[in-house]
């Protein structure tokens, strides 16, 4: 059952398999002869130095994968010098994940029906040292995931979502179906629109950032909504099938965007390959969120680390062998994607 939750993408699984094939589409055109004895991957995100563009994306319940969950997920993201954004939905609460120590924090969250709840949760986040906001705006409704209403998918009975355990909305009931699914039916709030967004910014200090983003149009909408930046995602490919992978909109988005504020991109990555090719199209950095979840069963904080120190290092790797010594340096030209017009040739003479 947890396999399967951590798994499975929507109803066919499309695009589950296309944000892992879209990568596969996307070829190196290298630059050779460059000094690339020294490798700077380091960057800024809304002001805060990390180490490299990849950071930890919020995914739900860790305690079902490792007994440390969030925590050993947070202690391996500040040991490595980069975000960890945590889920709304954590087995582990804000307080707890700000007492593993220092660290860049983000939060993500939902927009519940009572709004009290909501304004409660920013407040606790902000207090407890998170950073920014992600605010997920592609789940009016839980997506169709056939893998859990087959398992009829519940929250272990040992574990609860730990930011809600003092307002009665830390446990999940059993359903027919997903009882996750009927959790976010019976909670999250349909209603959610571009001007929650604006509420949200009078709530807090901390900046927003959009996640769930896919096209131009909601990129100029977020941005005008006061948005401080925008992760493209398709949340893992588990809420609406055949949308397109992320790495193939994330251009679209980029260039509606027009540098006003940085775009992130979510889902799929698996190699440090794929963090070039990301950055190549626009993005500011990545996020991971499988990866972390499976390392995380595996090998609890050290499989963390490890799935960080793998991509960091592949990502190094392949910057020097594309002639590239600082992220600024990776451009457009050092890739070819499906969509490029073929490069005109002089014709040749007869």
């Amino acid at each position: 059952m947890v396999y399967d939750y951590y798994a499975s993408g929507a109803e066919d699984q499309w695009t589950l398999e296309e944000n892992r094939n879209a990568f596969s589409r996307i070829l190196f055109r290298p630059r050779i002869l460059i000094d690339v004895s020294k490798i700077d991957m380091t960057t800024t995100i809304l002001g805060f130095k990390l180490s490299m563009p990849i950071m930890i994306a919020p995914t739900a319940m860790q305690k079902m994968a490792h007994p440390d969950g969030e925590y050993a997920t947070a202690r391996a993201a500040s040991a490595a010098g980069t975000i960890m954004t945590l889920s709304s939905w954590a087995t582990s609460s804000v307080e707890e994940v700000a007492s593993t120590g220092p660290g860049i924090r983000f939060f993500q969250l939902y927009v519940y029906k009572d709004r009290n709840v909501v304004a409660q949760l920013v407040r606790r986040a902000e207090r407890a040292g998170f950073k920014a906001i992600a605010l997920t705006v592609d789940t009016p409704r839980l997506g169709r995931r056939e893998a859990d209403i087959k398992n009829r998918f519940t929250l272990p009975p040992f574990l609860t979502l730990k930011n809600f355990e003092g307002l009665d909305l830390g446990k999940m009931d059993e359903a027919n179906d997903s009882g996750l699914a009927s959790y976010v039916a019976g909670q999250i709030d349909r209603t959610l629109s571009w001007k929650d967004v604006k509420w949200l910014q009078t709530i807090t200090t901390m900046p927003i950032l959009v996640k769930g983003v896919i096209t131009a149009e909601d990129t100029r909408l977020a941005i005008q909504a006061g948005a401080a930046g925008i992760i493209v995602s398709n949340h893992g490919a588990r809420q609406l099938d055949y949308v397109p992978a992320t790495i193939s909109a994330l251009e679209e988005v980029v260039k509606a965007a027009q540098g006003r504020v940085p775009v992130f991109l979510d889902g799929g990555v698996r190699r440090g390959t794929d963090v070039f090719k990301a950055l190549a199209l626009g993005a500011s950095g990545i996020f991971i969120g499988r990866p972390v979840v499976f390392s995380l069963a595996a090998e609890g904080e050290a499989g963390v680390r490890n799935v960080l120190k793998m991509l960091r290092d592949e990502f190094e790797l392949t910057m020097a062998l594309s002639g590239c010594t600082s992220l600024r340096e990776i451009t457009r030209d050092h890739i070819v994607t499906e969509w490029d017009a073929p490069k005109a040739r002089p014709a040749p003479r007869l």
